[in-house]
C-alpha cells in the first residue's frame, strides 16, 4: 500500500472535488483535518482519505440547539455530549460530532 501525505488545503480541495465542498465549514474542514491527524498519529496507523465516508460519519453544527433539534435532546452543553461520541470543537459555539 502506498500512503500519500496531503496537506490542509488539498485535504479541504478533496471535498471540493467530490462536490461536498458544502458539507463542513472552512473552518470545520480544518478542525476535522486536525482531528484526524492527531488521532492517526497517536495510533501510529495510515489513514486514507474518503470524503463520502466523512461526510456520512460526521456532521457539524453552529449551536447546541441545532444539535439538540437533530438529536430530539437536552443536552445543557456541548461537554456533555462527549459521554455518548466524539466532539471537535471548530470555534465557541460550532462543532463536529460523530454520528450516533
Amino acid at each position: 500500500m502506498i500512503v500519500n501525505y496531503v496537506s490542509k488545503s488539498e485535504f479541504r480541495d478533496e471535498f471540493t472535488k467530490m462536490n461536498r465542498e458544502n458539507q463542513f465549514s472552512y473552518k470545520g474542514l480544518n478542525a476535522l483535518y486536525d482531528y484526524i491527524e492527531e488521532y492517526y498519529q497517536e495510533a501510529d496507523k495510515p489513514y486514507e482519505l474518503d470524503v463520502i465516508e466523512l461526510c456520512c460519519e460526521y456532521t457539524e453544527y453552529d449551536s447546541l440547539e441545532e444539535f439538540n433539534k437533530d438529536y430530539n435532546r437536552e443536552y445543557e452543553n456541548i461537554d456533555d455530549i462527549v459521554d455518548d461520541t466524539v466532539v471537535i470543537r471548530v470555534d465557541n459555539t460550532s462543532f463536529i460530532i460523530q454520528n450516533f
